[in-house]
């Protein structure tokens, strides 16, 4: 059931995905937040002003921050944990937020930056699953335009 699960969210994850704007710069990425089997909130890479990332939209969206706590959250592409931006990375307004288990599409390629978002959200206790089925998919979504 969890696998089958995994895939319905992530699917949606994808939905969002595909919303972004795609520049040469970053990915485009989907994220939702979802707790007790209901989406609570999506985000999509840019959404938001100020170089917004998915996950960091979809917590923003959120009708209250407390909603995160014991949630998931399925992003298409690993949460990152350095932003060129200086801006808060987004393994770690997960951790802030209370977040108990992370499911990405896939892990994020080193094209800008090396990411450690997986090993920084499992040295916090956080769970982390990849859907492996869906990696082409959301790889090939985030990096539109990157020709």
């Amino acid at each position: 059931m969890t696998q089958q699960k995994d895939q319905y969210f992530m699917k949606e994850a994808i939905k969002e995905a595909e919303k972004c704007i795609p520049i040469k710069t970053a990915f485009c990425v989907g994220a939702i937040i979802v707790k007790n089997g209901k989406i609570e909130s999506r985000g999509f890479s840019r959404e938001l002003p100020n170089n917004t990332h998915a996950e960091e939209c979809a917590l923003m969206k959120l009708p209250d921050i407390k909603v995160a706590i014991g949630a998931e959250i399925y992003t298409t592409m690993e949460p990152c944990s350095i932003r060129l931006s200086g801006k808060l990375p987004c393994v770690d307004r997960i951790i802030h937020s209370g977040i108990k288990r992370v499911i990405l599409g896939v892990k994020e390629p080193n094209t800008f930056v090396q990411c450690t978002g997986i090993s920084t959200l499992k040295k916090h206790g956080i769970e982390v699953e990849i859907v492996h089925e869906m990696e082409k998919e959301c790889l090939s979504i985030a990096s539109k335009n990157h020709t």
